[in-house]
């Protein structure tokens, strides 16, 4: 979804893409933290604990609500 401003919502508004903020890099809502952030440590073996320890300014609730979209999107597109 496009908001007038050319700000970007995904995942049910849990992402946000806002040409002001990190040049329009996909953000946690209400943060300044890339989403692609979460997935790296991720895929590099650490934990979503870690991510979140490391990163106090997202939420264990926004964390698991992207990764369940992520999986809810791939799910779909095999459907």
């Amino acid at each position: 979804m496009m908001l007038k401003d050319g700000t970007h919502l995904a995942a049910g508004g849990l992402v946000v893409s806002d040409p002001g903020i990190l040049g329009g890099t996909p953000v946690f809502q209400g943060t300044r933290m890339p989403v692609k952030t979460l997935f790296d440590y991720l895929a590099d073996g650490l934990s979503l604990d870690y991510f979140l320890e490391t990163f106090p300014s997202v939420t264990r609730e926004q964390a698991a609500a992207v990764l369940r979209h992520g999986w809810q999107r791939i799910a779909s597109e095999l459907a």
